[in-house]
C-alpha cells in the first residue's frame, strides 16, 4: 500500500505538519529548501517523509540509496533558538538515541536488540538499520534539518553493505506510523530538556540516555579521523560535549567526528 498522511495518524498527530511525498531525490534537501524559503510555513517539528528517496545522503557526504518502498526517509525540522549553540552539537545524538527508542519499543518483545553505534547510527542486533544526518538550515543558524534512513522491507539482496539489516531481514514487519510517532516524541522531548538545562547534557539526563544506548562504549574500536590518521583503543565514555573519549594505553582521546568500527 502505497505511503500516505492518511495512514499516518498517530504521526500527524505529533508532528506541527506532516507531508507525505511519493518520491523524491532528498527529504533533507527538500525540507530544508522549504524552511530557508518559507520559514513561517515550517515550524518546530515539521516532517517530510516518503519510501521512495532517489538521492539521499548520509554522514560523511555518503550516499544513500533504497529501492522504492524498502525504506522510510524521515526528515524532521527542529527550531533550537533555546539552545546554547555550543550544546548543538548533540542534536544528532539525540536523533540517534530518539530513534533507538523508537525501534526497542517495536521489537521489545520479540527478542530483538535496538542500540546506537556512537555517534547516531541505529543498531539491530549489532547490524545498522538507520543513519542519520543533521544539517542547519542556509541563513537560518536556529533550524535544523535531522533526516533519518530507516531500513524497514528492504531484503537481503537488497542491503548496501553486509553490515546493514531491515526490519524484514530480521523477521519483523515494522509499524511505520508507531515508528514515526515514537520516534519524533523522544527527540523533542530530549531537545526541550536539554534546552531547559541550558544546555547541559549531564543535568538534562541526555548524556546518561545517550551512554544507555550506546553499543560502542567499552568495545574496542578502530575510529578512522577526518584528517586520514586512525585511532584504535577502548570506547570509554561520551564527555559532556558528545565526544567518544577512547583510551589507547594511558592516553585518552575526545574523538569529535570520524567513522566507527567496533573492532570486538
Amino acid at each position: 500500500m502505497p505511503l500516505s498522511a492518511a495512514g499516518l495518524p498517530l504521526s500527524a498527530a505529533v508532528a506541527a505538519r506532516l507531508e507525505v511525498l511519493a518520491s523524491t531525490g532528498s527529504t533533507n534537501a527538500d525540507l530544508t529548501r522549504a524552511a530557508s524559503e518559507a520559514p513561517k510555513e515550517w515550524p518546530h517539528l515539521s516532517v517530510l517523509v516518503t519510501d521512495d528517496q532517489r538521492s539521499g545522503r548520509g554522514r560523511l557526504d555518503r550516499s544513500w540509496e533504497t529501492p522504492a518502498g524498502s525504506g522510510l526517509a524521515v526528515s524532521v525540522l527542529v527550531r533550537v533558538g533555546s539552545l546554547p549553540t555550543r550544546s548543538r552539537g548533540w542534536i544528532p545524538l539525540v536523533a540517534g538515541a530518539a530513534m533507538a527508542r523508537a525501534v526497542a519499543a517495536q521489537v521489545a518483545e520479540s527478542g530483538h536488540d535496538a542500540r546506537v553505534k556512537w555517534p547516531n547510527d541505529v543498531l539491530l542486533d549489532g547490524a545498522k538499520l538507520c543513519g542519520i544526518l543533521a544539517e542547519v538550515v542556509p541563513g537560518h543558524p536556529d533550524a535544523v534539518v535531522v533526516g533519518a534512513g530507516v531500513n524497514t522491507r528492504m531484503t537481503a539482496k537488497q542491503l548496501p553493505v553486509p553490515t546493514a539489516t531491515s526490519f524484514a531481514v530480521a523477521g519483523l514487519e515494522a509499524d511505520e506510523d508507531r515508528l514515526i510517532a515514537d520516534y519524533l516524541r523522544a527527540l523533542d522531548e530530549q531537545l526541550r530538556a536539554l534546552a531547559t538545562a541550558h544546555g547541559d547534557a549531564a543535568a538534562a539526563g541526555v548524556l546518561a540516555e545517550v551512554e544507555a544506548l550506546c553499543a560502542t562504549l567499552g568495545r574496542e574500536v578502530a575510529v578512522s579521523l577526518p584528517g586520514g590518521s586512525m585511532l584504535e583503543g577502548r570506547a570509554q565514555r561520551i564527555d559532556p560535549d558528545g565526544r567518544l573519549v577512547v583510551v589507547a594505553g594511558l592516553t585518552e582521546t575526545a574523538v569529535a567526528a570520524g567513522d566507527v568500527v567496533h573492532v570486538r
